[in-house]
């Protein structure tokens, strides 16, 4: 496929490439981690929504740069069953998807230079580390999605520091509640990335990017799909039953049927193309989740 035969304008190749599926899952962390510096008393807007812009660039920046290492190093195949890759297809060129990155990523320093203000040198810290990570996932030396770390660092970063530094810029401290209410953002995060390497688990295997579920097998990797889930609704209950907060907390449990429905789908073995919507699902339980997680903390 080419761009020249191919009717999809330059407009709609860079909305392809920013993968609006995959969004959701960059709100619901902020929604939590607003909700928990409301529900303290620490609730700022100006920091909420930078907050939220941060995140939605780094997500976009990160699809970017995916998009386009993954196209150098070869994982972009004919035989690719996922969402169409702009640059292996060539509706963009390496170059403009190099430079729309590097303007996703800049923008998002300029976002990152208001938060610095306010929460000084750890929004820094977290926010270098954040744009390092995102482009190491797939681009430098040693890309540690292509060794099985994927996951890790989708959890640490899209799912604990996207609550936690939403919570600090606002409240300017850390509490451990505010650690353990992450869990479920992380959870379900990594869970869309553990969608996204199932279904592209043959064509990863062959050309040698390690990911996890590569490396434990497509079994193991169904597993793992149903115990972030499991982990993510598991929190909510522990908090009520553990610290005594509020039963609204369980607002969450409210998405349980579209959850279950989801893993019976994973479990059945369902593979390749099939899972293109199980990967979309997924990114609307997490945002649903969180939203309604977020929802219980204000309540």
């Amino acid at each position: 496929m080419t761009a020249q035969s191919n009717p999809i304008s330059r407009r709609q190749a860079w909305i392809m490439a920013a993968r609006p599926k995959t969004l959701p899952a960059a709100v619901g962390p902020v929604l939590v981690g607003a909700a928990l510096a409301y529900a303290t008393g620490a609730f700022r807007l100006g920091p909420a929504l930078a907050c939220l812009l941060g995140a939605l660039l780094l997500q976009i920046g990160s699809n970017f740069a995916n998009d386009y290492f993954d196209f150098f190093k070869g994982a972009d195949t004919s035989d690719r069953v996922g969402p169409t890759r702009v640059t292996a297809s060539g509706l963009l060129t390496p170059a403009q998807v190099r430079v729309g990155m590097i303007v996703v990523f800049g923008a998002t320093v300029l976002v990152g230079l208001y938060l610095i203000t306010l929460g000084g040198w750890p929004i820094l810290a977290v926010g270098v580390a954040a744009i390092v990570a995102a482009l190491a996932y797939t681009g430098g030396p040693f890309p540690f999605g292509y060794y099985g770390l994927g996951d890790f660092f989708v959890f640490i970063f899209f799912g604990l520091v996207a609550v936690c530094g939403t919570y600090y810029v606002q409240a300017l401290a850390l509490q451990p509640l505010v650690i353990l209410a992450a869990i479920p953002a992380g959870a379900l995060i990594t869970a869309i990335l553990v969608i996204n390497n199932l279904r592209d688990i043959e064509t990863d295997r062959r050309a040698g990017k390690r990911t996890l579920a590569v490396l434990l097998g497509r079994r193991a990797t169904q597993i793992e799909y149903v115990a972030l889930l499991g982990m993510a609704y598991g929190v909510p209950l522990l908090l009520c039953l553990t610290l005594q907060l509020s039963w609204w907390l369980l607002l969450p449990w409210l998405t349980a049927p579209l959850a279950l429905g989801l893993g019976r789908t994973v479990l059945s073995g369902t593979s390749g193309s099939a899972l293109n919507m199980t990967l979309a699902g997924t990114a609307r339980l997490s945002l649903f989740f969180n939203f309604l997680f977020a929802l219980g903390f204000v309540l």
